[in-house]
């Protein structure tokens, strides 16, 4: 892998892993299903005007939309509506850490679904990985941590699960980054009838809101996005995967320092074991390929 791989891998690492914390910045001053939806709709059609004017169509296969429908109820309006709803509740490491096992997950749904024969180093991984979020649930929910929120964001991570896996049809025709912006879209309209009939219009206004929207809209929803897109191209699907066993350190890192979100010692070993799961599985998928 070249370095300028390298240097995208980690920009997608980090932009990804800063989402949980702008996020729990909106959700404090913000209706969370509504202010997902507008983000939704204003990232959606940037990435539409960007991809027609790189030349590509709206015009997608059967397949694409039936992907793009799917990956875009799931990931949008299932994974990060129920993400924002629970970072009501809890904190945004604790968010980033339950996201960042979706890599566990994906390789745990890759054998039961599709029968994927897993190696002794991917099921030594998956079993590492689930052995640092039981640590992590421990010391949280010894900490008080709200049982619902934290459901929630298991609910999300698995709706995620089947976004990403539906993913693999969602491209197959090319079309990526257009594909991506009707994906927001279709979360956007997805999430809008639940905001406007379960939530009140009642936003705080502040400085810190308005960075926070824009950064997520932006950096997080549109310019992480084009990170990977550069880096699949770059490296491939499976190489590009391996950066997510930096997710969780980073997740963590990032809402201590900007949230000073309290970081207990069983933390930083489920995250170290976490991250060291994801990396074996995803090490394992690499050597396959």
């Amino acid at each position: 892998m070249d370095i300028r791989a390298l240097v995208m891998g980690l920009l997608f690492a980090l932009m990804w892993s800063s989402a949980f914390t702008s996020a729990r910045i909106i959700v404090a001053h913000a209706p969370p299903l509504g202010a997902l939806a507008l983000r939704f709709l204003i990232s959606g059609l940037l990435a539409v005007l960007i991809a027609r004017m790189m030349g590509q169509s709206w015009r997608l296969s059967p397949s694409q939309w039936r992907a793009t429908i799917i990956f875009g109820i799931c990931q949008n309006a299932l994974y990060l509506g129920l993400n924002f709803v629970a970072m009501q509740k809890i904190e945004a490491s604790l968010a980033a850490i339950i996201a960042s096992t979706m890599p566990l997950w994906v390789a745990l749904a890759g054998w039961l679904i599709f029968r994927e024969k897993l190696r002794a180093m991917t099921i030594l991984g998956l079993m590492g990985g689930f052995v640092g979020v039981t640590l992590i649930m421990g010391s949280r929910f010894g900490g008080g941590a709200d049982p619902m929120g934290v459901l929630l964001c298991f609910i999300g991570v698995l709706a995620l699960t089947v976004a990403t896996l539906t993913l693999r049809g969602a491209t197959s025709g090319g079309n990526f980054l257009m594909v991506v912006g009707l994906q927001m879209l279709v979360g956007s309209a997805a999430l809008w009838p639940f905001a406007v009939s379960l939530e009140e219009f009642d936003v705080t206004w502040s400085t810190s809101l308005l960075v926070a929207f824009a950064y997520t809209t932006v950096v997080p929803g549109l310019a992480a996005t084009l990170v990977w897109f550069h880096l699949v191209n770059r490296v491939g699907t499976v190489r590009a995967a391996t950066f997510h066993f930096l997710n969780p350190f980073f997740g963590v890192a990032i809402a201590a320092l900007l949230l000073s979100e309290r970081l207990g010692l069983l933390d930083l070993i489920g995250v170290a074991i976490i991250t060291g799961g994801i990396f074996v599985v995803q090490r394992s998928r690499l050597e396959r390929v």
